[in-house]
């Protein structure tokens, strides 16, 4: 499997049209109803490649694309979404900046 290629378990006489945000592996327990006791087990099962990784990131950014960008009538969420992520993203990397410039008000 190269970069841009089809993943390995997609078939189109199966499953048609290809779309990008849908897993086509063996499907497992979503991480919602997986016990305590088996989150070991659960975590061991996933495939922890570049490839795979790299493809999850592409699958969830493609999910997002369909819900909040490609609507018809898709409305301010993914420019709004985009700004509050980006404004979260800088305040970390400037947090130990912004930390030494607190004023306490002493009494």
């Amino acid at each position: 499997m190269g970069f841009g290629d089809y993943p390995a378990e997609y078939n189109p006489k199966v499953h048609g049209p290809y779309d990008p945000a849908r897993f086509y592996g063996k499907p497992d327990t979503p991480f919602g109803q997986v016990k305590l006791g088996e989150i070991g087990s659960w975590l061991m099962r996933r495939n922890k490649t570049p490839n795979a990784i790299i493809g999850a990131i592409s699958r969830a950014h493609w999910r997002w694309q369909h819900k909040y960008v490609h609507p018809k009538r898709a409305g301010m969420a993914p420019f709004l979404q985009i700004a509050f992520a980006s404004m979260a993203f800088f305040y970390v990397l400037n947090y130990k900046r912004m930390k030494a410039h607190r004023r306490y008000e002493r009494h």
